[in-house]
């Protein structure tokens, strides 16, 4: 073959491999073009779909560009929505054979999950953005919608909670949070989601924020039957209070932050603690796909919080576990079969039958009289640190208790433990400290699995076996451990420190100093009361109470009132609810509150009798009702009421000053003004006080509307 001829077929045989790269490449840009079409036509029919949602108070923002991309990028994002329900980022997807199993996305047999990991991010990313402004991290919301489906809205534990549902199903989701925000809250988070998500394209801004007329090839735009669903799912939602979905910047950072280990958050009475710990259970819930455990010494709050978190997440309710410190340690043992009898009586008369042998005619009952007092001392510093033996009481400096113990006194307490748990043994009970001791041991011995982290709410009253126990199921490990409360609202005897429970929070401690609850006129009138208290805080050493370095709001002067009888008292406290009721104020915005059980349920009985509807605190679980709420001020820690009705105070708890108390009595009365203090700090506008035989020449208390009847 001639040398042309040989040119000519190497020409030939080039040209018709660039003929099948370029036939390569136009079938793959058919291809590709294909489902651009595919995408566009899905995205605008899913925008058709959610349409009834501009009448429900929504803002749309269409085909914004994905945050943080460089200049000129396509990637895009489909829909960010704006309205009373929060943020909700919304990618639409043609997918088919959708499942999910195990928090994973299927589709057909692939798993496809890791391929909405960057859209999840963008929802990271988004709560930190707007956590500037103050929205809780739970508001920002990432949906995938599924173009032509009907499934029910399934969120991914792996992603951090997106949710993936189908495009029937949408609209009636999203609207089925409720209002959340207010307009103003709804326009500045608006400003800040279009800085966000910035337009694509040259348009700096978008023309027309609502819907446009869809343009839709395939199935038809919501029947008229679910339109009526989406509305009815905004009506049915319940309410919520603002508070839930909008906090103070630094609050929502908090929510958000990250520790290293166990970290602790305290601030002053007011200053939101509660309610930051309740989001960052959520927060928590949404990064991993174990549970939270939200716990605390009362047993009223994990039901009222539990409620709550039902209405302010939903999708992670089911992975947060509330539960009492008790009831907790009762359900390990349970579990894992190990079986005890907890019987309350038998174990009260186990103790006074030791006193009588050992303590009352003893070397103790000519110290203190008071069986509480030694009884404190057994449950409380003696079973409360888990101590053994009779040596490492001896050495114990025994934080929090005023009266000092030589060795010969010590020796007695000694005696009278041992004749205590003899007494239990006999009658085959235990007392409470027994079930935190035995769970303590059974999770050290085998840990609980499936537990990504622990929150403690009013964590100063947990004793040191409770932290230990707790500590025990996370260990040190990232954000496993939140302890959450304040030292001066401790009320509880036997104080310690997290040292003795093994525990370290240096470098991870956080102090909230805002009063967000009170007026100035309570906080001041609460703050009196424990002017000058010392108090032992588990960082160590005497604590001094954390003061609120701002209060914003202000109202009227608290109302302290003076009876020469109970039926008097009675009467004025029911005579004050009836004119904050005619006042237009929801008598289940009040609650009445007193220091023991016996006064408690006299102040229920009246308010019954003068026709007035009550639920009490020990059955109280967070839902809304117009009954006046009634209860201790022990049951009442970690609530908060728009108006408090303190009934039936101890009228020397107010006084200036008591002579002749000795260390023990000194000790109790110290704690029974931090339980007023904390009663006091409940009520957000209004706060009434009564109590009998009150002089008012003898108080601390200034600034306030006194009168005697």
């Amino acid at each position: 073959m001639s040398e042309a001829g040989r040119s000519a077929g190497v020409e030939a045989h080039r040209l018709v491999a660039l003929a099948d790269a370029h036939d390569e490449r136009a079938a793959a840009a058919r291809e590709a073009a294909q489902r651009w079409m595919i995408a566009h036509r899905t995205e605008r029919q899913v925008a058709g779909t959610l349409a009834p949602l501009s009448a429900c108070g929504f803002t749309f923002l269409h085909d914004r560009g994905w945050p943080g991309a460089r200049r000129g990028s396509r990637a895009q994002i489909d829909h960010v929505l704006v309205g009373p329900g929060g943020v909700f980022v919304v990618d639409t997807k043609g997918w088919r054979d959708v499942s999910v199993a195990g928090g994973r996305l299927f589709r057909g047999q692939a798993d496809v999950t890791d391929d909405l990991a960057g859209l999840a991010d963008v929802g990271v990313g988004t709560e930190a953005v707007l956590a500037e402004l103050g929205l809780a991290p739970g508001e920002v919301r990432v949906v995938v919608v599924l173009a032509g489906s009907a499934m029910d809205a399934v969120a991914l534990s792996s992603l951090g909670g997106l949710v993936v549902v189908g495009e029937r199903r949408a609209s009636a989701f999203i609207n089925g949070f409720g209002r959340r925000l207010t307009e103003r809250q709804q326009h500045a988070v608006l400003g800040a989601v279009m800085a966000h998500f910035p337009p694509l394209g040259e348009e700096a801004v978008p023309r027309d924020l609502s819907v446009p007329d869809p343009v839709i090839e395939g199935p038809a735009l919501l029947t008229v039957d679910e339109v009526a669903d989406t509305f009815l799912a905004g009506m049915l939602a319940a309410p919520i209070e603002e508070w839930m979905a909008f906090l103070h910047p630094d609050q929502a950072k908090l929510v958000r932050r990250s520790f290293s280990g166990p970290a602790r958050i305290r601030g002053a009475a007011g200053t939101g603690k509660t309610v930051v710990g309740l989001h960052r259970a959520a927060y928590l819930a949404r990064g991993t796909t174990g549970r939270v455990i939200v716990t605390t010494y009362v047993r009223t709050l994990p039901d009222v919080l539990s409620t709550l978190l039902q209405r302010l997440a939903p999708e992670v309710a089911d992975r947060v576990e509330f539960t009492g410190i008790h009831q907790f340690a009762l359900r390990v043992l349970r579990e894992r079969g190990h079986r005890v009898e907890l019987k309350l009586p038998e174990a009260t008369q186990a103790f006074n039958r030791a006193w009588a042998v050992v303590g009352r005619n003893g070397l103790l009952g000519s110290v203190d009289a008071n069986s509480k007092y030694w009884q404190d001392e057994l449950l409380k510093v003696i079973k409360g640190r888990g101590l053994t033996s009779f040596e490492q009481y001896a050495d114990l400096a025994r934080s929090g208790r005023r009266r000092r113990l030589g060795v010969d006194q010590r020796r007695e307490v000694w005696r009278l433990y041992l004749q205590y748990e003899q007494n239990l043994r006999t009658a085959g009970v235990v007392d409470f400290e027994d079930v935190i001791l035995h769970a303590e041991a059974s999770l050290r011995e085998r840990p609980l699995e499936g537990i990504s982290a622990v929150v403690i709410d009013e964590a100063q009253d947990l004793s040191c076996v409770m932290l230990r126990m707790l500590h025990a199921i996370v260990g040190d490990r990232p954000d496993g451990l939140t302890l959450i409360g304040d030292g001066q609202q401790t009320i509880y005897t036997g104080g310690y420190s997290l040292s003795e429970s093994g525990i370290s929070v240096a470098g991870r401690g956080v102090v909230m100093s805002t009063n967000y609850r009170n007026t100035r006129e309570i906080a001041s009138f609460a703050s009196s009361i424990v002017e000058g208290d010392e108090f032992v805080d588990i960082e160590g050493g005497p604590g001094r109470a954390d003061a609120a370095l701002a209060v914003p709001r202000t109202g009227p002067s608290p109302v302290l009132s003076s009876f020469a009888s109970h039926a008097q008292h009675d009467a004025a406290l029911v005579a004050h609810v009836r004119s904050l009721v005619a006042s237009s104020v929801d008598a289940g915005d009040i609650g009445v509150l007193a220091a023991t059980n016996r006064d408690a349920q006299a102040l229920a009985t009246a308010l019954r009798a003068a026709g007035f509807g009550v639920v009490e605190l020990t059955s109280y679980t967070g839902s809304t009702a117009s009954l006046v709420k009634v209860g201790t001020i022990k049951r009442a820690k970690g609530l908060e009421f728009k108006h408090v009705l303190l009934g039936r105070v101890a009228e020397e708890l107010l006084a200036l000053t008591v002579e002749g108390l000795d260390d023990g009595a000194r000790e109790r009365r110290e704690i029974e003004r931090r339980e007023l203090y904390v009663g006091m700090t409940r009520a957000r506008d209004g706060l009434w006080v009564g109590c009998r035989n009150y002089t008012v020449s003898n108080s601390l208390v200034e600034g306030v509307k006194s009168s005697t009847h």
